[in-house]
This record gives C-alpha cells, sequence and structure tokens, in this order.
C-alpha cells in the first residue's frame, strides 16, 4: 500500500476534529488536482474531469474515527469523557489514551480500570464509555489543567500500528476510515491524467460517525448522478461468522443491506458484472450499522449509491486488522467503477430500479 494509509491512521481526528487530517487530504490532493471543493462543515474533494458531459461521480471515505471529548475533571484530577462514535465501555478499560490539544500536542493517560484485588467478591457491571476517566497522572484538578487539559479537546487511542509475521494484514487504530481516504488520494493519483467517461469528485467526508453530517453537505455541494462510499466494515471471521458477515482475504464486500440503504437493483447487478469481468474477488455482506451512502442516497430527486466495503477485523476498538489482499480488491474495483461510468450505463442502471 502507498505511504497515504499508514499516514493518514497515525492522524487523530475525532468527529468534528478532523482538521489535520483534511489538511494532510488537501496537501496530496494538490499534487493531482488543482480544483478542490469544500463543503462548510469540512468536506473536501479533488475533482477530475470536470468539463465531462457524463455523470458526476462522487468517491467518499470519511475522515473522521471514533473517539471521545472531555467533558470535565475531578477534584483528584482524573479526566471525564464523552463518546464521539458507538464505542464500548468495557473494550476500552486500561487502554492508552491521548487527549490532543489544537496544536497536536499530546496529553498521555490510560483509562481507569480496578484490578481484581478491589473488586472480589463485588458484582461487576458493564461500564458505559461515558463512565470511564481517564488518568493522566495529575495530582488533583488544578494540575490537570496545567498540563493543559481543557474541556472540549479530543481523545484518541494511542496507535501501535504494525505489520503481521506474515506480511498480509496491517494492524492500527483508524481504518475505519482512514482507508476510504487514502482509496480517494489513491484513485486521484492513478487516473488524473486518464480521459474518464464522467466528472469524478474524490474525497472524504466528515462526521460520519456521529450521524452522516458530512455526507449531506457534501452531496448538497457536488450534487452527484452516483456516489460511492469506500468504508471499513466489520468482518466477522474471526468469531465463526457466515457466508455474509465478511472474511479477511476473500475480497471486497457486496454490501447488498444495512438499514440505511438497500442496495439499488442496478447498481448491484453492475457491480456484480464489473467485478466478474475483471475478475476482482468479492463477498457478500449484510450490515446492521451504515455508512454516507445511506445520506447521499437522499439527496434531491435520489442518487445511486453503492458501499465497496473493506472487510476489517475489530473497529470502534482501539485497534483493527486489514488485509493485503482485499485492499487490492477495493482499490481495482474502485477503479474499474469509475472508468465504466458513461451516460449510457448510468441510465442501464437507474432502469433496473
Amino acid at each position: 500500500m502507498k505511504p497515504y494509509y499508514k499516514d493518514l491512521v497515525n492522524l487523530p481526528g475525532a468527529p468534528s476534529f478532523e482538521h489535520h487530517v483534511k489538511s494532510y487530504m488537501k496537501k496530496h490532493m494538490q499534487k493531482h488536482t488543482q480544483d478542490i471543493v469544500e463543503d462548510k462543515l469540512g468536506s473536501i474533494f479533488g475533482v477530475l474531469n470536470k468539463a465531462s458531459k457524463g455523470p458526476k461521480v462522487m468517491l467518499a471515505g470519511h475522515m473522521d474515527e471514533v473517539g471521545g471529548m472531555v467533558t470535565g475533571i475531578t477534584k483528584e484530577g482524573l479526566v471525564k469523557m464523552i463518546n464521539l462514535g458507538g464505542m464500548k465501555g468495557d473494550v476500552y478499560l486500561s487502554q492508552h489514551m491521548i487527549i490532543y490539544t489544537d496544536d497536536l500536542e499530546e496529553i498521555p493517560g490510560v483509562t481507569a480500570s480496578k484490578p481484581p484485588h478491589l473488586t472480589k467478591g463485588k458484582k461487576e457491571e458493564t461500564l458505559k464509555f461515558d463512565e470511564l476517566l481517564i488518568d493522566i497522572g495529575a495530582d488533583d484538578k488544578e494540575h490537570a489543567e496545567k498540563l493543559g487539559v481543557k474541556i472540549g479537546q479530543q481523545i484518541i487511542s494511542k496507535n501501535q500500528y504494525v505489520t503481521t509475521k506474515d506480511g498480509k494484514k496491517h494492524i492500527s487504530k483508524a481504518w475505519d476510515n482512514r482507508f476510504g481516504c487514502a482509496v480517494s488520494l489513491e484513485v486521484l493519483e492513478t487516473l488524473k491524467h486518464e480521459d474518464l467517461p464522467c466528472s469524478l469528485y474524490a474525497g472524504a467526508t466528515v462526521q460520519e460517525e456521529v450521524g452522516l453530517r458530512g455526507a449531506q453537505t457534501a452531496s448538497g455541494l457536488v450534487n452527484p448522478d452516483i456516489f460511492l462510499a469506500v468504508d471499513c466494515s466489520p468482518a466477522q471471521d474471526s468469531f465463526g461468522g457466515d457466508e455474509i458477515g465478511g472474511s479477511l482475504g476473500e475480497g471486497f464486500l457486496v454490501r447488498f443491506y444495512d438499514p440505511g440503504a438497500i442496495m439499488h437493483r442496478g447498481m448491484k447487478k453492475h457491480v456484480e458484472q464489473i467485478a466478474k469481468d475483471n475478475n476482482i474477488k468479492f463477498q457478500y455482506y449484510k450490515s446492521m450499522g451504515g455508512t454516507d451512502a445511506g445520506r447521499a442516497q437522499l439527496h434531491g430527486d435520489g442518487v445511486v449509491v453503492a458501499t465497496i466495503g473493506m472487510p476489517s477485523r475489530y473497529i470502534h476498538s482501539t485497534t483493527s486488522m486489514i488485509h493485503e489482499d482485499d485492499y487490492q480488491a477495493v482499490r481495482d474495483m474502485v477503479l474499474a467503477l469509475i472508468k465504466s461510468f458513461d451516460q449510457t450505463t448510468l441510465n442501464t442502471i437507474k432502469s433496473n430500479v
């Protein structure tokens, strides 16, 4: 994978704190196009072949990752927080966390957890994320404030990027969804000199993890005919799973159903055919979560959408795992789809409602 992928997961960016990720995106977009558009919430897209008379295609990852926000400090100097995105409290017990100042100064800490010596004989209850406290080593509230803690700062898991011993998988925080952001940058780099049958807006949205907010405003900005979300989805194979639960190494995910978007019949047929014609491995996937496609499809009088899913184990936690083969399948599929989207193809897709 190109350096985009590792660079992006190492950046912090909880919902509404995407500015450092956006700066990276913009810097690299400018190497491939001078036509860059931004909405008022912070979503950003690089444009290729803007004057095309073909359909307007929007390709989007999302810049935000699940994280926390400082809401207070106890008299003992422990930091209170709320969650930004869906996160389970028990997953975050005894984890290294970093509170970030606006200029990316790091205040390291650990989520406080009671050792078994202090809970023996007591009924243990499942903690909600918002009940967790972060210990930054402060002696009291005043000390924590002197160390730089302020209400409203973002809190992100400390990253420990590593490649597995077989060289095929990569473990990191924020694959959901810096992966999709990196795909957009790679697509701009790959297609910048090609004669496309469509106009392409490739980039990333903000605040997906807290309600698909950036997808709504960005769709209003671009007004696309076709919207492709590239997003990580929770692979279930390490827990048994089934044929529609997602497995690492088995190709990209055709997300035929989620609560926010039932896959358009015409788009499903087209995606399947393009994958088969190009020998790109894929698997079917049913999700109980959503992606930006669910919001984008409702723009105007309706947009044809699809989610090109990347299988990822353990998302919405402090770390997650992806597979090189699936990366290649997602990349190849996105490129093949974009090259296929002329006006005739769009009309055919739309006729198969």
